[in-house]
């Protein structure tokens, strides 16, 4: 259906490592086809792969970090 925006709230939460890599994996093909991800996380090794990183504490940002561009 060639979505523009795609949201995944724990898409990797429940799953054992080598099924979690695979969604990953399709995730980041994704990505490079240029559909925009937005990824609720608990999982810090994830969310380090975004460029830009939302932290969030009961409901309100609590810090905003993008990925830095050289």
């Amino acid at each position: 259906m060639h979505p523009v925006i795609l949201l995944a709230d724990e898409p990797t939460g429940n799953l054992d490592r080598a099924s979690g890599k695979e969604v990953v994996r399709i995730l980041e093909d994704l990505h490079a086809s240029g559909v925009t991800l937005l990824l609720v996380t608990h999982d810090p090794e994830l969310g380090r792969r975004a460029h830009r990183q939302l932290h969030m504490v009961d409901g309100a940002i609590a810090e905003d970090l993008r990925e830095s561009r050289a």
